[in-house]
């Protein structure tokens, strides 16, 4: 809008009242028609400008949400120093993708649903949502993972369906450098599952499950790794104390494809499967993060569990995952 105050001009001062008084005059008479004529465009300039400014916010949803309208601008900002801040947090930590099963130390952003199927006995159950859910970033260094219970079912005559445990993640970055400086990050984790499932997708138990979280990556190749163990509540002498270790090896092959190869072990200390052992190998494939629409991309993977030892809770699973980061 053009400014409401409208300059003045100055008359000068002379050193004598009447030796310049015929000057004076004569200039005066000059300038008034034009000094009345400047003012009267100036003043025709101003309200032009002021009709057009109220049109663009009455026509232009981006002028507005412009901060000096109340209740908006403020919203906005608020808005804008929180990505800013993602945008710093991630930019101090390297750039890998997260893997299929392997949760990544990084802190990501993101809605996240992953969906598989487990065959056991000829008998294939279906997990839809794979725990995974929103993944938030509320502050520098911290993340919180709100999961959506798998809703689980079983592919046979007999078979029951139902939704399993929720799950809840805080991730806490002890350090972290990308690729410039170390290309490195050591993170904690601390996981709780809560039973919220119905019988016989859930543990009947709280479980916390605090975790340690490394990775290591050099030029086009990188090394993720998750040490954490499952301390129920109670029933422990059903459950026991899983040990569970997850690592992912991946490589860059393009700009958008990330090939892996995942081990996934876990080893019980007392409960129904006290002393038994079990690891999973898993090849898969992740492809992203494809930029949509500014902050918004998405991944897609794919992989196939298999089992390589002799014990183990199943035979072999297919797991897809399909993430919108942001």
């Amino acid at each position: 809008m053009a400014p409401s105050w409208i300059n003045r001009q100055s008359v000068p001062k002379h050193s004598s009242r009447f030796r310049g008084l015929p000057v004076a005059l004569l200039a005066l008479s000059v300038a008034s028609p034009a000094a009345a004529a400047g003012r009267k465009k100036r003043s025709h300039s101003s309200k032009a400008s002021a009709t057009s400014t109220v049109r663009e916010v009455q026509g232009d949803p981006a002028a507005r949400g412009n901060p000096g309208i109340p209740g908006q601008g403020s919203e906005a900002s608020l808005s804008s120093a929180w990505l800013s801040m993602v945008s710093h947090t991630q930019a101090e930590q390297p750039h890998w993708i997260t893997p299929l099963v392997t949760v990544t130390p990084r802190l990501e952003q993101e809605l996240r649903y992953d969906f598989s199927w487990q065959e056991k006995f000829g008998v294939t159950t279906g997990l839809y949502g794979g725990g995974k859910g929103v993944e938030v970033i509320p502050a520098e260094k911290l993340e919180v993972i709100f999961g959506i219970p798998p809703y689980n079912v079983q592919y046979s005559p007999s078979g029951k369906s139902g939704f399993a445990d929720e799950l809840l993640l805080v991730k806490y970055r002890i350090f972290a450098s990308n690729e410039r400086g170390g290309d490195q990050i050591l993170t904690f984790f601390l996981g709780a599952s809560l039973p919220t499932g119905s019988a016989p997708f859930t543990s009947n138990q709280a479980i916390i499950t605090p975790t340690i979280a490394y990775g290591k990556g050099y030029r086009g190749f990188d090394v993720q790794s998750t040490l954490g163990i499952g301390l129920p509540t109670g029933g422990t002498s059903k459950l026991g104390r899983p040990l569970a270790w997850n690592s992912a090896l991946q490589e860059r092959a393009a700009r958008f494809l990330w090939p892996e190869l995942e081990f996934n072990f876990t080893s019980w200390d007392g409960g129904a499967n006290g002393g038994k052992k079990q690891l999973f190998v898993t090849p898969g494939l992740v492809v992203g993060r494809v930029p949509l629409h500014n902050r918004l991309g998405l991944t897609l993977g794919a992989g196939i569990q298999v089992a390589a030892t002799k014990f183990h809770t199943y035979n072999h699973a297919v797991v897809f995952s399909f993430r919108l980061p942001f």
